[in-house]
């Protein structure tokens, strides 16, 4: 049938975890990827930034948050009003850094919103530029200027990589590939042999830049494994010819800021231990302290006891590499340790070995304490480098969690491998959606479940989804298509969202669930990042398929971004429903503040911003989200169906039964359903599509905000299956409230100042309510956001002076709808 043939070869995160019914890692838990999407601009730096209104002149701004090569600034003297703040292109827009002005003798001059709140501008500058930090002159000026510093070790950089063989020696390797930090390395004098090709991340702490061997007095010598392939003087010769490149192929030294600090170990030579050999991450198994070389590395030799093997596989390790453990840690921890090869018999004892040996094993404080303070859970999903072919990154689920250590499951590599054993602070592990933002091939599993019928909207119970998987056969060995366009760094990818859950988390959000949300998610890939976060606002709602139907994209809307489908449950039942997400780093800012305003809430709630003690917004007058049971049954009829009816949001369906008894309403008359209508939900089940709404009249707001009510208006002119009756906006007429005389408005109230709101006031009878409206700064597009249950509680007003100004109210949204709507 049309649902099992497949429709395309492309691997999909999203399907894959809702599939498996698995979750991803957390961003957070990635800290070298995290370090890596670092641009080295800071919030709270500072520049010389060239006044928009006056070319000629500069003013010092303040970097308010960064995203790539995008800055959000403020200029001085604006301090918490966010409303002048703006975005900046490193590339294209005048910044310089501080003192820039005074050496090239240009004028720094405040800017006309700001002139009234600084009447010394001297004294101003000396006062905020006192201990103030300067954006860095190299990445505003120059040729690094703009640049990710990722992106400034190219291809044809230059770096020496330290042996972790079997020396201390290092050797030049230039880099052939630069994905998104992870780095393809060719030692120098191969040229086009790639046998010996190794993958490192940037910061691992065994890659440094040229002159570090000769720094810490190591030799350059290559690797014993390449040493044969030329002569001595060969070597010298390519050796030679480097030095004098030196200049034109290195790497910026700040580059390497971030990379771990190698600590003083305590180990000595004979000493035994537990370890995991780093080429074949699979097992635990015995080792020895072989030789070391000074106080900071040592030579580790996995044990092997055949009689023709000299020994087993060596590494160099410090005190903080992966994979070194402490004698018994095995079985403190209920694992097996796997006996040395030409060990007799297979159950291992570490005494009788350790007399066997004449050995002692290394005391547990030679090693750092380990730390299961994560993120990380078992049936977590994440992107892992294979270890036996380095090339291949590979979906990777964990099975198994101990201490710092994960043991991992990959799936979709060419020959099947066992299960790895990973550090948690292993630079080889990247979050969910990693490969594709850096525009790398994701191994896909061995079978993807891609079909048809995903892109209907319905959702299936979970049980009926999983039995009725039927995919081709020929799947098996075909791989994935490679990514069409290479991603650049930055450009997709999302700073950290905070959740600021002191915020005021409007009528949907439960306050409580947001608190207990992660403080941030990100940084990654923009779409993934997105779903996340809403995602998670979905399930801290009151009722989850009523935000998901505030979110839900509006047809006639116009397209700027990325469909995403997302799924909300509510009392049993699943609903999806398709919502527009940017996927360019530019627009995240502005598409979270505008979530927020369509969810009511403050618009810091969520955001690349984090709000430390103060909102912006002053949103700490607005203290309550939950209405009162007695007047939250008062609200007006919200239409039956969210924008895009049918096609964009469906529901579970189950048999048809009896409807719901009606509810009196005390504002609103409640509209009849016409005896045709189709009501698909089982009595006491109020999450149909249709039903949906009328349990929704039991939780929300007596009168419309704005938003509704242009939602109202464009829903008017569609059909859907339910009455037209029931899609009907209310009229005026259904509104037992009377309205006074005609009101004409001689300009829009969505564009009144709050002096102009208190000047309205002031000519009704709520006159004494229009200092209250100064106080709280409630402007024209607050005004016609106000409903009576928000008027009472944060006003603090009794329910006849609030249903008085809720008339007002509803007297300027009419006469707006009327005069200004169209």
């Amino acid at each position: 049938d049309a649902g099992s043939s497949v429709e395309e070869m492309e691997f999909n995160w999203d399907e894959y975890l809702e599939d498996t019914g698995a979750t991803a890692a957390p961003h957070g838990s990635f800290k070298h990827v995290d370090t890596s999407l670092q641009n080295g601009f800071a919030p709270g730096m500072k520049l010389e930034v060239a006044v928009k209104s006056d070319q000629n002149t500069y003013w010092v701004a303040t970097i308010i948050t960064t995203c790539g090569q995008l800055l959000l600034l403020r200029y001085d003297g604006y301090g918490e009003d966010r409303k002048a703040d703006f975005w900046c292109d490193i590339l294209t827009a005048d910044l310089h850094p501080i003192g820039w002005c005074e050496q090239n003798k240009k004028v720094l001059k405040v800017p006309e919103g700001i002139k009234d709140k600084i009447p010394d501008q001297e004294e101003f500058l000396q006062r905020v530029l006192k201990g103030a930090c300067s954006a860095p002159a190299n990445l505003l000026e120059g040729l690094h200027r703009g640049k990710n510093p990722l992106d400034l070790i190219a291809p044809g950089s230059r770096l020496e990589l330290q042996n972790f063989r079997d020396s201390l020696e290092a050797w030049i390797v230039t880099v052939v590939e630069n994905v998104g930090g992870r780095l393809k390395l060719r030692y120098e004098g191969l040229e086009d042999l790639d046998k010996f090709d190794q993958w490192l991340f940037y910061l691992d702490p065994f890659l440094h830049q040229v002159g570090w061997a000769a720094q810490h007095g190591y030799s350059l010598q290559p690797p014993l494994a390449i040493r044969s392939l030329r002569s001595e003087a060969d070597w010298q010769e390519i050796l030679k010819k480097v030095k004098e490149e030196e200049e034109e192929s290195s790497v910026p030294t700040d580059l390497f800021k971030d990379k771990p600090v190698i600590g003083v170990h305590s180990f000595s030579e004979g000493m035994k231990l537990e370890a995991v050999d780093p080429m074949a991450p699979f097992v635990i198994s015995p080792a020895t302290v072989l030789k070391v070389y000074n106080d900071k590395y040592f030579l580790i030799e996995m044990d092997d006891l055949r009689a023709e093997r000299a020994g087993g596989q060596r590494f160099v390790c410090h005190v903080g590499s992966a994979g070194i453990l402490p004698v018994q840690w095995s079985l403190k921890n209920g694992l097996h340790l796997s006996p040395p090869p030409g060990y007799p018999g297979q159950d291992f004892d570490w005494a009788d070995y350790l007399k066997q040996c004449g050995a002692e094993a290394a005391p547990q404080s030679c090693f750092p304490l380990l730390t299961s303070d994560h993120g990380f859970k078992e049936n977590m999903k994440l992107e892992a480098v294979n270890p036996v072919d380095p090339e291949e990154v590979c979906i990777a689920t964990v099975t198994k969690l101990k201490d710092s250590y994960l043991w991992l499951q990959l799936e979709g590599s060419k020959k099947p491998v066992p299960e790895c054993i990973v550090s948690v602070e292993s630079m080889n592990i990247f979050p969910v959606g990693w490969c594709e933002t850096n525009g790398y091939q994701l191994r896909p599993p061995r079978k993807a479940i891609v079909n048809k019928q995903k892109k209907i909207a319905v959702v299936q119970p979970e049980k009926q989804i999983l039995s009725s998987r039927t995919v081709h056969d020929g799947l098996k060995n075909q791989e994935l298509n490679s990514s069409d366009s290479v991603v650049i760094n930055g450009k997709y990818c999302c700073p950290k969202i905070y959740f600021n859950h002191r915020c005021f988390s409007g009528p949907y959000l439960n306050k409580g669930r947001i608190a207990e949300l992660p403080q941030s998610v990100g940084p990654g890939n923009c779409v993934l990042v997105l779903k996340e976060v809403l995602t998670l606002l979905i399930n801290a709602a009151y009722k989850p398929s009523r935000v998901l139907r505030e979110l839900q994209l509006d047809e006639e809307a116009a397209w700027h971004g990325h469909g995403e489908t997302l799924k909300a449950k509510y009392k049993g039942k699943s609903y999806r429903a398709t919502v527009e997400v940017v996927r360019t780093a530019d627009r995240v800012a502005d598409f979270c503040r505008k979530t927020c305003i369509k969810l009511e809430c403050c618009p810091n709630l969520f955001g690349p911003q984090m709000v430390l003690d103060k909102c912006s917004e002053n949103c700490s007058v607005l203290t309550k989200t939950k209405y009162t049971h007695y007047y939250g049954k008062r609200k007006n009829k919200r239409i039956g169906r969210p924008p895009g009816g049918h096609s964009n949001m469906e529901v579970a369906m189950k048999k048809p039964n009896k409807r719901r008894k009606r509810r009196k309403h005390f504002f609103v008359h409640k509209k009849k359903r016409s005896s045709t209508s189709v009501d698909n939900t089982p009595a006491g089940s109020p999450q149909g599509s249709g039903a949906e709404e009328e349990d929704d009249q039991d939780e929300s707001e007596l009168s419309h905000s704005l938003a509704q009510d242009r939602d109202k208006r464009k829903r008017k002119l569609r059909t859907f299956s339910f009455s037209d009756d029931e899609n009907k906006p209310p009229s005026p007429k259904d509104i037992k409230m009377e309205v006074a005389e005609k009101l004409q408005l001689d300009s829009n109230p969505l564009e009144w100042s709050v002096a102009d709101v208190v000047r309205f006031l002031k000519s009704t009878d709520c006159a004494p309510l229009a200092r209250i409206f100064l106080d709280q700064e409630i402007d024209g597009q607050a005004l016609l956001l106000l409903t009576l249950p928000t008027v009472q509680e944060c006003m603090d007003l009794k329910l006849g002076p609030a249903i008085k100004l809720c008339h007002h109210i509803e007297r300027v949204k009419l006469a707006f709808y009327q005069q200004f709507a169209n």
